[in-house]
């Protein structure tokens, strides 16, 4: 469970270009929950992401994951609950490694390294699994760079090697932004059954309202930091598309 309470973060407090761009939210996600969340730009929704990652810390307000106070720990002493893919494909991956190697990185993502840290047979065997599950052909090139990959291509393998360390948060911000409409369905998909398989708490930043209808299990929307509607699991049932568009008429 994610607990915020009273949650701000102000930038550039004082000066003459100082932004209030998360003011006062309260909000509880439950464990196993598909979030959702739209907005306009600046509406506040990637600095609650941000928030919530440790990579920005609130300039007040508290952050609880599974009844810890997180709220001024960073990403890295974050990352033992917490998994993110970013809007760029290039992000999260070491361009020149093998498709495997990557793999193992994100296995020891937490853990203490030692000397032991290489690709076993065992370890190679799960991860052409894996891969072969999406369908891609990518189970036979383990070896190749990653680097060398189309953007829906990397961008599904970074979704994969998320859950090689056992996260229980999976924050997606605008992961799909990027690549074309083929591989964002693909990539959409691969986060609905991750968050099913591996029973996580996702959160989903999106530009693309018809994603935000068509997954997840709530829909909050932001609008200059707030949140101005969070619409629950039954709600969203009875929810039309042309309903989201009119949110943003």
């Amino acid at each position: 469970m994610i607990q915020i309470t009273n949650l701000h973060k102000t930038f550039n407090r004082g000066k003459a270009n100082e932004v209030n761009a998360v003011k006062g939210i309260d909000l509880t996600i439950n464990g196993e929950e598909f979030v959702v969340i739209v907005g306009s730009n600046g509406s506040g929704k990637t600095t609650l992401l941000n928030l919530i990652s440790g990579s920005v810390i609130p300039s007040s307000g508290t952050i609880s994951i599974d009844g810890d106070d997180v709220t001024k720990l960073a990403d890295y002493q974050r990352s033992k609950w917490i998994a993110r893919v970013f809007q760029n494909p290039m992000s999260g991956t070491a361009s020149e490694l093998s498709i495997l190697d990557n793999f193992r990185l994100a296995a020891i993502r937490t853990k203490a390294k030692g000397l032991n840290i290489g690709v076993t047979e065992a370890f190679k065997r799960d991860v052409k699994q894996r891969i072969a599950a999406l369908g891609m052909g990518l189970e036979t090139k383990l070896e190749q760079p990653i680097g060398t990959l189309s953007g829906g291509q990397r961008q599904a393998l970074t979704l994969l090697m998320s859950v090689m360390d056992e996260c229980k948060i999976l924050l997606l911000d605008e992961p799909t932004a990027a690549l074309d409409p083929k591989s964002a369905e693909i990539v959409i998909n691969i986060a609905d059954k991750l968050t099913t398989a591996y029973k996580l708490t996702t959160i989903l930043i999106t530009h693309n309202l018809k994603d935000a209808y068509n997954h997840g299990t709530r829909i909050i929307q932001m609008g200059e930091g707030h949140i101005l509607k969070d619409i629950d699991a039954t709600h969203k049932k009875a929810l039309k598309q042309s309903d989201l568009f009119e949110w943003f008429a």
